[in-house]
């Protein structure tokens, strides 16, 4: 059933093709005009003006060529997750891995960016890498290079996850030489947010303990609601994305000293 904002007005017809929308971009996290069109076998006219009509009542966000589910309170599915945009997680993720030496010490949280970050360090030596994220411990264990060690902490059964107060007790025992943070949105004024207070405890504790701070996340997180506040792009040395959104962010970023890594601009590099 559709939410917020009524929809009686339209036609039985475009609130079944809505549906199908909603359905297929939450199983999926984005949705493209050409695809839908022809999925749904109407014009990509239709599916402009419906997604623009689903944006509205902000069950969807507008991106370039087409929209991703969005909400205010809860997150994708992990694995949804995985495919999103998931070109771009691989760039940000090479780029960020070669900002680390070898023989670092480094935390890493819990995301899907942070675990293509994790994915590229395979080649790196001397390595000491702190995570809550069990995804990372599985990609990292084998390597006779990278020591790994594991935060303790409830599990959350959705993303193998250790939040909680152990986690936050755990990472405070250390101070690093690199924290790599995803995060879930970014406000237009350069506010860190995500879902869920546990997860945020532990990603606020990491970027106090670590000496510099690499924020990985695509260019589709600014703008996205969520809730809880992480911290603010002011706590962030490196900032490693796809393309910043527009001017507001990047004079945030220039204001702040933040140095930025775009992996996808026409010009790809500093700015």
């Amino acid at each position: 059933m559709l939410t917020n904002d009524t929809s009686s007005h339209l036609s039985p017809a475009i609130q079944t093709r809505h549906r199908q929308i909603l359905d297929i971009a939450r199983r999926t996290g984005r949705v493209t005009v050409e695809a839908l069109a022809e999925r749904l076998d109407v014009t990509p006219q239709t599916i402009r003006k419906d997604l623009n009509e689903l944006c509205d009542r902000t069950l969807l966000s507008r991106v370039h060529g087409g929209a991703v589910i969005t909400s205010g309170v809860d997150n994708l599915e992990y694995e949804a997750r995985r495919l999103l945009t998931k070109e771009e997680k691989l760039a940000i993720g090479a780029a960020a891995a070669a900002l680390i030496p070898d023989q670092a010490s480094l935390f890493i949280n819990i995301g899907t960016t942070t675990e293509e970050v994790a994915r590229a360090l395979h080649q790196h030596s001397g390595l000491l890498v702190i995570t809550n994220n069990l995804n990372v411990v599985d990609q990292l264990y084998r390597n006779p290079g990278i020591e790994v060690i594991v935060a303790g902490g409830r599990v959350r059964a959705i993303d193998r996850a250790a939040v909680g107060p152990f986690a936050v007790d755990f990472i405070r025992n250390f101070k690093v030489d690199f924290a790599v943070i995803g995060t879930s949105a970014i406000d237009e004024d350069g506010a860190l947010l995500d879902f869920d207070i546990n997860e945020v405890q532990v990603s606020q504790t990491i970027i106090q303990n670590a000496r510099q701070v690499i924020l990985v996340a695509d260019g589709n997180k600014v703008g996205r609601p969520a809730p809880v506040r992480i911290g603010h792009l002011s706590d962030v040395d490196i900032f490693v994305t796809d393309r910043l959104s527009g001017p507001q962010m990047a004079a945030v970023c220039e204001t702040h000293g933040v140095r930025v890594i775009e992996t996808h601009s026409k010009y790809p590099g500093e700015r």
